[in-house]
């Protein structure tokens, strides 16, 4: 099947009922199937992805610390982490302040994945960012956080992202 390109320069136009709550359905979705594609050759789910860069950079983690800091998966991410662990890429350790939890931290094996993974997500972050201006891009990002600012989501990105934030200035304007 082949698809055409839609009718999206309209800024003119009114908003159907329930639009933008499939807009945003539609982006997520195209975004999730674009990072599978790349994913596909690792052999590895966009969660099973998420999961190793967040232990790269916040590990090793308990999986309450995993799941507060993931988007993949509302509840407790093990039944993922499970499956990484059979997939020998994650290990698990005793936690040593803790002895009834374990800390969950990067085998040398999930170790070997981070730069290709890495590289997976500049490629998805770069084409994203080709389509819009750094206004827009402002703008859209103001907007989302705002609609996930009231949801389970919206902290979880917060601790995610909050350090990583850089301060936009706008461009120097010659008098």
């Amino acid at each position: 099947m082949r698809h055409g390109r839609a009718k999206i320069d309209a800024p003119e136009t009114l908003l159907a009922p329930s639009e933008l709550r499939y807009l945003v359905l539609a982006a997520q979705r195209e975004g999730s199937r674009a990072l599978s594609r790349k994913l596909s050759e690792f052999k590895l789910t966009v969660s099973q992805s998420e999961i190793l860069l967040v232990l790269d950079e916040f590990g090793p983690l308990t999986l309450k610390g995993l799941g507060e800091l993931i988007v993949c998966e509302a509840g407790s991410p093990s039944r993922i982490v499970e499956a990484l662990v059979n997939q020998d890429l994650i290990l698990r350790t005793p936690n040593p302040k803790d002895r009834r939890a374990v800390l969950l931290e990067l085998s040398s094996k999930g170790t070997s994945l981070l730069p290709q993974l890495r590289k997976v997500e500049e490629e998805i972050d770069t084409e994203t960012a080709s389509l819009f201006s750094l206004e827009e891009t402002q703008a859209l990002t103001a907007s989302l956080r705002r609609f996930l600012g009231f949801t389970a989501s919206g902290p979880v990105l917060d601790r995610r992202f909050e350090q990583k934030r850089i301060p936009i200035q706008a461009p120097n304007r010659v008098a």
